[in-house]
């Protein structure tokens, strides 16, 4: 390997998050070691990379993970089969569109896992209230990215789907659809984001199955390693989880 393929490595984006990474832990450890951060608070991040065998071992993290990740991929189907329709309902309605898109953008911004208690109303405690959480904290993205993506698909491929005298079902198919693919993509990733934060953070606060309830669980017992352990093992989730969707997004649509 030449030199100047190792410098370029190294200065790739992987290795240098990496690193960032590493050095912020390093900071913080010595800030705690110090007396600068109360370590009744923070525990030292040497302690929380120690604990990650342990809840690996003893807290069943594995069976947590599916079923957090089975709430958020049902939440996810839920967006797929609801908010996709809707915003290509909004945009053949322009009149509906006008009335309650406002609404929906108000919505994006609402801290909607505040409501969990009239779900648990609805639904009971159980894994249903979770996913409808899930499906409404993502439900506003995906709408919106949607009705983005087809408002700015050019006039002239509309002029020219006509000029070749396809239906509306096939100008839709063929042409809308896939102008606003990368819209939807980027409204799906989002709205799944989304959904498994607001997953996550509702099995904590009703202490109902899942990683959260592993956070709530470890809180009490006021094992603060672990807990800090499972929280970096969300994070990860979620960074993997975000990765993940972008390579499906490049499979659905080759050559991009």
């Amino acid at each position: 390997m030449t030199r100047g393929s190792k410098s370029s490595r190294l200065r790739s984006p992987t290795m240098v998050g990496a690193s960032s990474l590493i050095g912020l832990l390093a900071a913080v450890e010595a800030l705690i070691r110090a007396g600068l951060i109360n370590r009744h608070v923070v525990p030292l991040p040497s302690q929380v990379v120690a604990a990650l065998p342990r809840i690996i071992a003893e807290e069943d993290i594995l069976g947590r993970f599916l079923m957090t990740a089975g709430e958020a991929a049902a939440a996810g189907l839920l967006l797929v089969a609801v908010a996709i329709p809707t915003g290509v309902l909004l945009h053949r309605v322009r009149l509906l569109c006008e009335a309650v898109e406002s609404w929906i953008g108000a919505m994006a911004a609402a801290p909607l896992v505040l409501i969990y208690p009239l779900f648990l109303v609805i639904f009971g405690r159980n894994a249903l209230t979770i996913v409808m959480i899930g499906f409404a904290a993502g439900l506003a993205p995906v709408i919106l990215k949607t009705l983005e993506g087809l408002r700015a698909t050019r006039p002239v491929l509309i002029d020219v789907g006509r000029s070749f005298k396809l239906s509306r079902a096939q100008q839709f198919w063929m042409i809308l659809l896939p102008s606003a693919l990368p819209s939807i993509f980027v409204g799906l990733r989002l709205g799944l984001i989304f959904a498994l934060i607001n997953v996550v953070g509702v099995e904590f606060l009703i202490n109902f199955g899942g990683l959260g309830q592993l956070i709530n669980d470890l809180a009490e017992r006021y094992d603060l390693p672990a807990m800090y352990a499972t929280i970096g093992f969300v994070i990860l989730v979620s960074v993997v989880f975000f990765m993940s969707l972008e390579r499906i997004e490049r499979w659905l649509r080759p050559g991009q």
